[in-house]
């Protein structure tokens, strides 16, 4: 696998959906997405169609990795301001920062190799270390789910090293 990301600068963006806390042995993605997508269309001053898919972890996650170890995955789409947020959804502000992005294509389900050399061999090779802010995929109108065709951007938050 050889997968080159570029290297963008993140804007701010304002974000509104619903969040759970999980971790990758007790994964509650497809839960977390099926509360979220019948709601979508009561979220307004949204930004395009592209959701976002966002996990924040704590600062030494991927140290001692640990399958069992807690996190918050979002469900979310971007808007303009939080003036209106529909009930029992949340708010949150990404903020500005430096990320790999990578191309992925091929059904989600498959994506953990692609991970796995994004943080263990991309990341090791690079200039870059990890940065201790959101995690993100982009999901947008050729993202299809767990179809081989599908395909998203993966955003991954970093610094250069030291």
């Amino acid at each position: 696998m050889n997968m080159k990301p570029r290297i963008e600068t993140l804007t701010e963006k304002k974000l509104v959906g619903k969040r759970m806390i999980m971790s990758f042995s007790d994964n509650k993605t497809g839960e977390l997405w099926r509360s979220f997508m019948p709601r979508r269309k009561e979220i307004q001053n949204n930004i395009g169609i592209e959701l976002y898919s966002m996990q924040i972890y704590a600062p030494l996650f991927f140290n001692n990795f640990n399958p069992n170890t807690a996190f918050e995955k979002w469900a979310a789409i971007e808007v303009t301001n939080f003036d209106t947020v529909p009930h029992e959804m949340d708010t949150f502000t990404l903020t500005s920062g430096l990320y790999a992005v990578f191309h992925y294509k091929g059904a989600a389900n498959e994506a953990a190799s692609t991970f796995q050399y994004i943080l263990g061999t991309w990341l090791p090779n690079s200039e870059y270390t990890l940065d201790s802010r959101p995690h993100f995929e982009i999901l947008g109108e050729k993202y299809k789910n767990n179809d081989p065709d599908s395909e998203e951007e993966i955003w991954i938050p970093i610094k250069p090293k030291e």
